[in-house]
């Protein structure tokens, strides 16, 4: 079946000091449930290209429009709204830490509340056993009233998950979000986000620096390199070639497992790329 297209984002730049650019001229367009992995080396213009999509930044030049609105042009209160279908999670988890993993799961909701009732962390009972429910979801009820500083580092990103998906959202930002973690906690993240996009049918946008996980996990690969979008395609066409154009050198294979139409020709290459064979 086909998907409908979620975010357009077409020719968006993005300059901090007005001459360099950190983003230029960026087209894409991202599906309904689909998992879009963007690679490339520190600085590429990752992080400024999901910050720019929720004008946690406003970009410099372009248009971003999302579930058919312009989200360049909104206003405070029409981006307000946008935001709650539009979740993030972060490389370095943005939790209260002096809080339990329930109650920062359930700052997911303050999109939906008025100032007072976000201050009095007034919920609903509602919002509550939905909260609860993705916390059994992903495998942290037992933690549900314990304290974010007394959790893993998996644990939190798990938290900064649940607390995304509380949010009801339509598309998932996530920014290095196993970047800090160990491999089984990080297999455990990018399965969790596989698993919103399957099952939720919540599109998620992931910058990884893991191109392996890239290749095993995503629907489609995005490359930047210098804020210039340089491959967009799937897992299967992220060839040597494409790999070393993204960052200038070759590809070690570690953790990835062999996605489907990833050719022996495909890896032979790569693996000749990075002097194995």
């Amino acid at each position: 079946m086909e998907r409908q297209a979620l975010l357009n984002i077409e020719s968006v730049s993005k300059s901090y000091t007005g001459k360099a650019k950190a983003l230029e001229g960026v087209s894409l367009t991202i599906e309904r449930g689909q998992f879009v992995s963007i690679i490339g080396s520190s600085g590429a213009g990752k992080s400024t290209l999901l910050r720019c999509i929720n004008r946690l930044i406003d970009p410099t030049s372009g248009r971003v429009e999302f579930d058919g609105k312009e989200v360049t042009k909104l206003g405070k209160r029409e981006l307000r709204q946008i935001r709650r279908r539009i979740s993030m999670v972060f490389q370095h988890y943005n939790l209260v830490y002096r809080s339990t993993a329930i109650e920062n799961v359930l700052q997911g909701r303050l999109g939906y509340k008025s100032s007072i009732a976000g201050i009095l962390g007034l919920y609903t009972e509602d919002e509550k056993a939905q909260a609860f429910g993705i916390l059994d979801q992903l495998g942290l009820a037992e933690f549900a009233y314990r304290r974010c500083d007394q959790l893993s580092g998996g644990q939190k990103q798990r938290v900064g998950i649940a607390r995304a998906l509380v949010q009801d959202p339509l598309l998932i930002l996530a920014d290095e979000p196993i970047a800090s973690l160990d491999p089984k906690s990080s297999r455990a993240i990018m399965e969790h986000l596989r698993w919103a996009a399957d099952d939720l049918g919540i599109a998620c946008l992931v910058n990884l620096h893991q191109v392996d996980y890239a290749i095993e996990f995503s629907d489609r690969i995005i490359g930047l390199k210098d804020g210039k979008l340089v491959f967009d395609g799937t897992p299967a066409e992220l060839d040597a070639k494409a790999i070393a154009d993204i960052y200038g050198t070759p590809y070690v294979k570690e953790h990835a497992v062999r996605p489907q139409g990833f050719s022996d020709a495909v890896e032979a290459d790569v693996m000749a790329a990075a002097g194995v064979a």
